[in-house]
């Protein structure tokens, strides 16, 4: 994908804009990068957040800290599947750590890598993913799975192309 965005990235983006004042283009940010890391094999590049910056009408260090603060946004190359496991307390108690070194094992990578093949990214661990009640549990291409364990983490990752 070049500086460009897609024809698609920009609905996407312009559906965002709708929901808020016409003065607040920063709060479509977030969707906006978003949409075009997924276009972009999940992650980003300068000329992207540049193109995003500018259809917005933003500063790109607007864009930058957003795409460097939150843990959702790759700014480097990744593996096509995103993996997050949860390792906050909750998740923590329930066997979160068991869980990341299982999955470590089973991909022969450790975490914030990807796999050689590029299939996998097990993302550096995140403190927190809102599913305490359902802990362990883990995001996979934004998706959530609860109560894992070896077995599910089996079936959810095997099921990938």
């Amino acid at each position: 994908m070049d500086n460009k965005l897609s024809e698609h990235a920009k609905e996407v983006i312009d559906q965002w804009l709708k929901i808020y004042p016409a003065d607040q283009k920063r709060s479509a940010v977030l969707a906006a990068l978003r949409e075009v890391q997924h276009e972009n094999n999940g992650f980003l590049t300068t000329d992207l957040m540049d193109a995003v910056a500018d259809y917005l009408g933003l500063p790109k260090i607007a864009v930058y800290e957003v795409a460097s603060f939150y843990s959702m946004f790759e700014i480097q190359p990744v593996g096509r599947h995103s993996i997050s496991v949860c390792t906050n307390i909750s998740c923590m108690l329930c066997g979160a750590d068991e869980i990341v070194a299982y999955i470590e094992k089973k991909l022969g990578i450790k975490t914030g890598e990807s796999t050689k093949d590029g299939r996998y990214y097990l993302k550096q661990e995140e403190e927190c993913l809102a599913a305490c009640c359902g802990g362990p549990m883990m995001m996979v291409d934004h998706k959530f799975y609860e109560n894992l364990s070896p077995e599910k983490v089996d079936e959810v990752l095997d099921k990938l192309e």
